[in-house]
């Protein structure tokens, strides 16, 4: 398989560039891989960073896996570009240049020579695939990098729609869905996901320079920027924290009404997704809230139970008979 860490000739074009001062993995090769090498590629880094995708793609039919391996090797590297480059002038002209490849891909994805890309034309043109969705998750990463202390639940909220929300629209669209109806949907369970990871790693961001927690709700609970930073665990910001974990609740149960409209196959992957959201909340209150000790964990245990119940869920499913044409679906 072509690796990114052992190549050494110089780009062919000013934008198919090697993406100099990134992470060695994500380097351009210099000599464009096949689609089968720049397949596996996506496939390895799918599986191998992130064990919950690779979980729920198992419930997915095997002909759409390398489409969302695809599409999870984008995102990895997009967050990957501004989150593990440490200087923001270096991750911002990064993120740029990963945005001309992305449109490059879209335009002449001949002369693409990033395996991402290699691989991810194959799934923009059989599953009918917009740019719009990758390109704001690139405007997220952007973002990031300038707007890193939220004002408001709602500027979270227009956080979410560039920064998660792409990705469940992704995947309904891979999988055959276009309806509005499905993609609002879709957006709860993403907004819900993401509220949740930011509750949970309150910490871990700070350490970033970066603040999550909303603005408004901090002032209406009376937590100050001092506080959190100092790691002062009080009444005050137990109440907040119950606030803001109940809204993220909310949102993903809201959003679950769409397993229901879609596919079993689809439906579970979604349900694990909720689960899982569910989860990381279920983590914090355990914690009673205090996710300035320390990151609350969802437990080895739990994760067995998550997949335990969607193994039986799709197994119950097997044995009923097909829906037929989902909603949003052609039949």
């Amino acid at each position: 398989m072509t690796t990114l860490a052992n190549v050494t000739s110089a780009p062919s074009s000013p934008i198919d560039d090697r993406l100099p001062g990134a992470p060695e993995l994500y380097l351009t090769p210099a000599v464009r891989p096949s689609l089968v090498e720049a397949q596996a590629w996506c496939k390895t880094l799918a599986t191998t960073h992130y064990e919950n995708f690779h979980v729920a793609t198992f419930f997915l039919p095997a002909a759409l896996r390398p489409h969302f391996h695809s599409i999870y090797a984008f995102c990895r590297t997009s967050d990957d570009l501004g989150d593990e480059v440490a200087d923001t002038t270096t991750a911002t002209r990064l993120l740029a240049e990963w945005r001309a490849m992305l449109h490059q891909c879209f335009v002449d994805p001949g002369s693409s020579r990033h395996p991402v890309y290699v691989a991810l034309h194959p799934t923009i043109v059989q599953c009918n695939l917009p740019m719009q969705p990758f390109d704001d998750l690139i405007s997220a990463f952007e973002q990031d990098q300038v707007y890193t202390h939220h004002e408001s639940l709602a500027t979270l909220e227009h956080y979410s729609r560039y920064s998660a929300n792409p990705v469940g629209r992704l995947v309904l669209l891979v999988s055959g869905y276009r309806s509005e109806e499905l993609m609002q949907l879709s957006d709860d369970i993403c907004t819900g996901l993401q509220l949740a990871n930011f509750y949970q790693d309150v910490v871990e961001d700070r350490g970033r320079g970066r603040r999550y927690i909303p603005a408004d709700a901090m002032r209406r609970f009376a937590v100050t920027d001092e506080q959190l930073i100092a790691r002062r665990f009080d009444f005050n910001v137990r109440a907040m924290m119950q606030f803001l974990v109940a809204d993220a609740r909310e949102r993903l149960t809201r959003g679950q009404q769409i397993t229901s409209l879609v596919s079993r196959d689809l439906a579970s992957t979604l349900q694990l997704f909720v689960n899982g959201g569910h989860a990381i909340l279920d983590a914090i209150a355990a914690q009673d809230y205090d996710t300035l000790r320390s990151r609350p964990v969802v437990t080895k245990a739990a994760k067995l139970r998550l997949l335990g119940g969607a193994l039986a869920g799709k197994l119950t499913s097997s044995l009923l008979p097909s829906r037929g044409a989902a909603k949003g679906r052609p039949a």
